[in-house]
């Protein structure tokens, strides 16, 4: 199937994403659409006070997420595409990393909750999310099978993790079950993805009986890895901490309402980062070719990223209150404007998607580290400011700015400032219309 023209854009090339990601792309439709319903159902069942007791515990598991992980999945990817014979001893070696890391999160998520508690989230609920983090071991696997270039299998098990989930839950609400039941389910999710990718290994011939551990190599990986782990916390921060001040500051109940604009505004998120991992092998053949034709392409991929989440964000602010008709009972409705603000936050998440590809192509990784942080400052200093003044509409303003305001940071320094110029060439539509408007 032919995909319409673009005027402005290289038709070849859009045909040629396409072709790549469709599937992919369709996939993380799909579960997006079932996750998004079964959450909504689920928002209007709790109520939003549940809502909030629930999403206290899920927030201090992202928040440790990056500890768990350990950020190693590019780097394994990297290792079995360069030593594919040493498959089970990469695998292994990463698998018994993620399992002690995930063992240490606990209870550095225990001093965590005395230090900061989620107010009226138990203690009990959030120790059994944190047992998440050691099923999230096995998601090595899908680390496996991208290096072997087989994102289908991933895709697969996703989709049918979600639906099992899904199912689920929709059987919880039917019976009217508490909401401890709720907090087993969410964690049952992550356990079911982790079932999911052992069969899958397990079926294609593999065995995680044949893994073993090197420490030699367990050494290696993590001297590489060990910078995307604190980038990792720095972005948890980022993304979550206003969640957690809310429920902290204005209670469970505003914590719950917000829940459902984080949900939403978010949801679209994962967009950029499909368009974006596509397209780098262009950009960098550029830089190594034509370094004008670099430059055009990255103010292309900035004019894509807006073309994209402009209209998205427009369209929103205006639906807000319509949207939480539909979908929310009348207790979540006020939620509607803060949605209106969050909503925008969504430009600076695409354009920083893009320009984080300049600056990993200029090799400045360092600085997306910085920017991440600088971006968690503001955050955090804002809610502070906000949220007894604001509520949830507090929390969106800040949202608001710290994204912007880390999106735009590389205007702040000299040798990558032009890049900001092109990105507010691109949020302005002074390049796009030219585009539209060249013969």
């Amino acid at each position: 199937m032919r995909i319409p023209s673009i005027k402005g854009f290289d038709q070849q090339a859009l045909e040629k994403y396409f072709k790549n990601t469709g599937m992919s792309f369709i996939g993380k439709v799909g579960s997006l659409i079932i996750k998004m319903g079964v959450t909504v159902l689920v928002a209007r069942y709790l109520s939003k006070d549940r809502l909030g007791i629930i999403t206290g515990g899920v927030t201090y598991v992202y928040l440790f997420s990056a500890l768990a992980t350990l950020g190693l999945d590019q780097f394994v990817v990297k290792e079995l595409h360069q030593f594919p014979e040493n498959r089970d001893k990469i695998l292994g070696t990463s698998f018994w990393m993620r399992i002690a890391s995930g063992f240490l999160s606990i209870p550095l998520i225990w001093l965590a909750y005395q230090a900061y508690p989620a107010k009226g989230t138990p203690y009990t609920y959030i120790f059994v999310f944190s047992l998440i983090g050691i099923t999230q071991a096995f998601n090595i696997i899908d680390a496996y099978f991208q290096s072997q270039v087989q994102s289908k299998y991933i895709m697969q098990v996703q989709v049918v993790g979600n639906i099992l989930s899904g199912i689920i839950k929709l059987v919880l609400i039917y019976l009217q079950m508490p909401l401890i039941a709720f907090v087993y389910a969410y964690a049952l999710d992550f356990l079911l993805i982790a079932v999911g990718y052992l069969l899958t290994y397990q079926r294609k011939g593999r065995s995680i009986a044949k893994w073993n551990y090197n420490g030699q190599l367990a050494a290696k990986l993590l001297s590489h890895s060990w910078p995307l782990i604190i980038s990792g916390i720095m972005v948890s921060l980022y993304m979550k901490i206003d969640q957690l001040m809310i429920q902290n500051i204005s209670g469970t109940a505003e914590a719950g309402a917000y829940a459902t604009v984080a949900t939403l505004s978010e949801a679209w998120n994962f967009i950029p980062t499909v368009i974006v991992t596509t397209l780098f092998p262009a950009i960098l053949n550029a830089r190594r070719d034509d370094m004008e034709r670099y430059e055009k392409r990255i103010q292309n991929l900035y004019d894509l990223m807006v073309y994209l989440s402009l209209p998205a964000a427009l369209i929103v602010t205006f639906a807000s209150p319509l949207i939480y008709q539909i979908l929310y009972t009348k207790e979540f409705a006020y939620a509607a404007s803060a949605l209106s603000v969050h909503i925008w936050s969504g430009v600076f998440v695409f354009l920083g998607a893009a320009n984080s590809q300049y600056l990993i192509a200029e090799g400045y990784s360092k600085l997306t580290f910085i920017r991440t942080g600088f971006g968690a400052v503001v955050n955090i200093i804002l809610n502070l400011i906000l949220i007894p003044k604001m509520g949830m509409m507090g929390a969106a303003v800040a949202t608001l700015v710290a994204y912007a305001s880390s999106a735009f940071f590389v205007l702040f320094i000299p040798k990558t400032r032009h890049q900001g110029v092109m990105m507010l060439r691109s949020l302005l539509l002074s390049s796009l219309f030219k585009k539209l408007t060249r013969p």
